[in-house]
This record gives C-alpha cells, structure tokens and sequence, in this order.
C-alpha cells in the first residue's frame, strides 16, 4: 500500500478516533480505507486490538506503515468477546495512549463499518456550527439485496458505531459508562445535562454497517437477548418497551427479533435485576419515553415509530 499524500486543501482537526476491535479482519479494510480518504484527516486513529487471533493486528500495521496519524495498541487477550462493557473497557485503554493532549473532539468508532471521504467533513461541521451540540453521527445502513435498508434512530439519537464527540460534553457527562446499553445512556444523560445530540440525513454522511447490529457475538439472538436486558437496566418504561419490541418486529429477524426483546426486558423485570442508579435518570427518561409515545400516533403518519439504540 503506497501512502496517500495529504491532498490539497485537506483539512487536519482536532480529533481522536479510537477504534476498540477483536477478530474484524472480515471488514477492517473497509473502516480503514474509509479513514485514509476523509477530505478532513483526524490527528490521531488509536486502533485498539482487544485480543484478536485473526489478521486484525497486521491489516492495522499495513495501514499505519502508510498512515502515521493511525497507530496500533494492543491489550493483552481476555479469552472472548466482551460486548457493551468490553467495548467501553477498551475504548477508556485507548484513551490513555492519546498522545496530543489539545483534541477536540473524540470519536468511537467500530471496525465494521465504510462510510463516504466527507464522513468526518460533515459530522464535525455540524459540531462547529452548534456549541451546543454534544455529539453527533450520520444515520445508519445495512445493506441487503442489491441496495441499503435505514435502521432505524430518532434524531435525538447517535450512532454508536462512529459517534462523535465535542471534548466539554463528553467530559460533562463523565465519557462512557461500562456497562451494557453505554450508547444509549450517553446521549440521554447529556440531554438531562441540557446538551443536544443529532444524527442527520446526508448522501455524505451515511454510515454502511457490514453486520447485522447486535450480532457481532455469537448471534443475532443472543444480541437481541442483550439488548432487552439491557433496556431493563437502563430504565426504559414497560410501555415504551413494548413499543419499541413491536416496532422492532419489522427487523432481521422478522417477528422473533422483536419477541426476545420483549421477553428478554420482562424476565429481567420479574427476576427484579438491578438497574442503572444515577441520580434521577430512570425518572427523567420514562418522561421522555412517555412524551415520545404520546406523540406516536402523529409521527407514525409520517412513518416513524419510536426506536432506541443498540450494542
């Protein structure tokens, strides 16, 4: 791979990727080749290998060898895929390798992922366009067929596969919580802190996820599994969960998909496992649930329906 020149005009910002990642060779080249061509180039790509036993180390060499701003840092391998705290667990590691303290923004950024050269171009402008503007991401594709399906986000919501961050928020909030649903508490807890948070529609700015979301350990089902005990312990209100499982019957995979959701979020109601405490989070986002849900009928005849974030 030859090094690609910093292009005319190219803008270098005020940034920090960091990439958590454990056995990705299938798509790494993608995230990575998406990276190498951005039209605004970040300071620093901090990929942080988690273990891998794949190729994932040596995609990441070859691609530092021409990039020097995109850098390798290994974590010694704990036997297994660690999703939700796992995740956050080796985003905080890679946050202690940054190495020019004067960033400005910071990114999590899966390696499953491509996304079009003006990705970082758009997402950052809308961040220096709005102070306050917490974080922000383009929406989110899979493809399917012979074209791309949207999954589904309210523009509230933020991507957790490339989500980016203005510095004073994220520290605001006290960055990521390690513990499952991290990228849904987020953006709820900077919205309590009186922040905004947005993901957009822009040809530009879609984001092209090459795995079905929740998937990445074992199964689509055992994700889904995840994820409705994780809505349990973020605090989502019964109702809003039932919503949410019913919407999420029109995903892969169809019906049982949105079944598991639901059942997996009552065991753990019935079972009375504990939940996310605080301060009085639980009760801010049931009103904030809750006046989604009132508003359902309205955005429903415009084809929306209320949805919430994913591992």
């Amino acid at each position: 791979m030859s090094e690609m020149p910093l292009q005319p005009g190219r803008r270098i910002v005020p940034l920090v990727i960091i990439m958590p990642v454990r056995d990705e060779q299938k798509y790494l080249r993608l995230t990575l080749e998406s990276l190498a061509a951005q039209s605004w180039q970040p300071q620093e790509v901090i990929v942080v290998d988690d273990g891998s036993t794949d190729a994932t180390p040596d995609i990441v060499r070859e691609f530092a060898a021409a990039h020097p701003w995109i850098r390798l840092v290994k974590r010694d391998n704990r036997g297994f895929r660690q999703v939700g705290k796992g995740v956050v667990v080796t985003f905080d590691y890679g946050r202690t390798q940054i190495q020019n303290p004067d960033w400005r923004y910071i990114t999590k950024l899966d390696g499953d992922m491509s996304f079009g050269p003006r990705y970082i171009e758009k997402v950052l402008g809308k961040l220096e366009a709005d102070p306050k503007l917490a974080a922000c991401s383009g929406k989110v594709f899979r493809p399917e067929g012979d074209g791309y399906v949207e999954e589904f986000m309210l523009d509230d919501m933020v991507a957790g596969q490339f989500k980016m961050y203005r510095r004073e928020a994220f520290e605001a909030i006290g960055g990521f919580r390690q513990t499952i649903l991290w990228d849904t508490l987020d953006w709820h807890m900077c919205r309590m802190k009186g922040w905004k948070t947005l993901s957009f529609h822009d040809p530009e700015a879609r984001l092209i996820h090459h795995r079905i979301m929740g998937s990445s350990d074992k199964n689509v089902y055992k994700g889904r599994v995840r994820q409705g005990r994780g809505n349990w312990f973020a605090g989502y209100h019964p109702l809003y969960m039932l919503a949410s499982g019913v919407f999420r019957m029109r995903e892969q995979p169809y019906v049982i998909g949105g079944l598991i959701l639901i059942g997996a979020y009552f065991h753990s109601l019935l079972r009375g496992d504990p939940q996310f405490d605080e301060g009085d989070f639980r009760q801010q986002l049931h009103a904030w649930q809750l006046s989604q849900l009132k508003s359902l009928p309205r955005r429903l005849l415009r084809g929306h329906v209320a949805g919430e974030q994913r591992d």
